[in-house]
């Protein structure tokens, strides 16, 4: 315990930091005590709907460094517009203060220096924290968990095991929906196994059976949350068959299918729902076209591109959220329902300090459990450096419909 002397220097000379700066152990210490969980989970809660979020984890169970993009390229009526803004003008967009914790989340900058302060992010055991947290708060029968997909690749473990350590965390997650992307590298015939055992709905309106059109999975799943009715349609990479080998899954096609889209959303409210959900992972771009021409969306979980945006981007009635990617995040979206119909949202970017979030204990013990037969090759030493290592968003230009 550092004594309250040394906490306020520190403290001061967190708020003076300057590009190429770090403050060592006592900064750090200081930007922990300035940052608790309370402080990630607070939010003015509206109506008795709750939608949690998350997506492009890649299979990162640990907590990492992660930095966000220095360019984000937009084209065309895109360029200049989030998400294609980063670092001072992100920051003046969104109202973000140089070095806070935010500004780390968020931006490039300092990034090495404030990684000194703030840690690590992301860990599913304080994603759990979080999504517990929520729970309890507002009730199970009130709360919808749902994953835009990319979740089960991207880690030893997810290669040795086929996917089954993600698919058992987000099973203890108690997920409700999902989506998919790099999910395909394992194969048809081993994505269709997980997704008729699951306990948690695969959807993707938009891939079909090559010989007779016959949807694959689910198009859409009706759930009643907080006593309103929620659609949420399921929308895998359009892509996927350029995007990846063909080999992977040789009799099934993708692309967007806007036209169907449209039908899912009219026997959705048909149906009686309230809400409508687009769970994408088209892109950012490709959604905030679709809500131009597509009726009846309230809301788009957009995902594939990997930005993390701490506010609701609009087109019509339709908001659109994205939360990022490698568990550094978790979105709240609270929705109040009037008269059958979405009357108000609010809208929060839960930030994953896995320094400042108490780990939910069940899931340190599964994800233990899920490691431990890999242990020696996860333990193995590839390379030493004296600076730090962190993963690094990159810059990418955005396609369009």
């Amino acid at each position: 315990m550092i004594s309250r002397r040394d906490f306020l220097q520190a403290t001061a000379a967190a708020s003076a930091l300057t590009i190429g700066g770090g403050l060592g152990p006592l900064g750090r210490a200081a930007a922990q005590q300035r940052l608790t969980q309370d402080d990630i989970l607070r939010f003015d809660p509206l109506g008795t709907v709750t939608i949690l979020y998350v997506a492009d984890t890649h299979a990162q169970l640990m907590p990492l460094q992660f930095r966000e993009p220095s360019i984000n390229l937009g084209v065309g009526e895109a360029k200049g517009i989030p998400p294609h803004i980063t670092d001072a003008e992100f920051r003046k967009h969104f109202q973000i203060a140089a070095g806070s914790a935010d500004a780390f989340a968020l931006t490039s900058d300092d990034f090495v220096a404030l990684a000194r302060n703030y840690g690590r992010m992301g860990g599913m055991d304080r994603v759990a924290t979080l999504i517990g947290a929520v729970r309890a708060e507002r009730g199970d029968d009130k709360v919808l968990l749902l994953d835009g997909g990319d979740s089960w690749q991207g880690s030893w473990t997810s290669l040795q095991t086929k996917a089954q350590d993600m698919v058992d965390v987000m099973s203890a997650l108690k997920l409700d929906a999902m989506v998919g992307h790099w999910e395909f590298t394992y194969g048809a015939d081993r994505v269709k196994e997980i997704a008729d055992k699951a306990p948690f709905a695969f959807l993707a309106q938009n891939i079909r059976d090559t010989e007779w059109q016959e949807p694959v999975f689910e198009p859409k799943k009706m759930f009643e949350r907080g006593g309103a009715k929620i659609a949420v349609i399921g929308q895998a990479l359009p892509r996927t068959a350029v995007a990846n080998p063909r080999w992977m899954f040789p009799t099934w096609e993708f692309g967007i299918r806007e036209e169907d889209i449209q039908k899912q959303v009219d026997d959705s409210r048909a149906a009686g729902a309230s809400v409508v959900v687009l769970l994408s992972h088209n892109g950012f771009d490709v959604d905030r076209k679709l809500a131009s021409r597509v009726n009846g969306l309230d809301v788009i979980l957009t995902a594939h591109t990997h930005d993390a945006m701490p506010g609701l981007i609009r087109v019509g009635d339709t908001v659109l959220v994205a939360t990022g990617s490698h568990g550094k995040f978790v979105s709240r979206l609270d929705i109040d329902v009037k008269d059958k119909k979405v009357a108000g949202v609010r809208f929060k970017l839960m930030p994953v300090f896995s320094d400042a979030i108490k780990p939910d204990a069940a899931m340190t013990t599964l994800i233990e459990k899920v490691r431990a037969p890999y242990a020696k090759d996860l333990s193995q030493i590839v390379g030493k450096t004296d600076s730090l290592l962190y993963r690094r968003a990159i810059s990418t230009a955005r396609s369009t419909i």
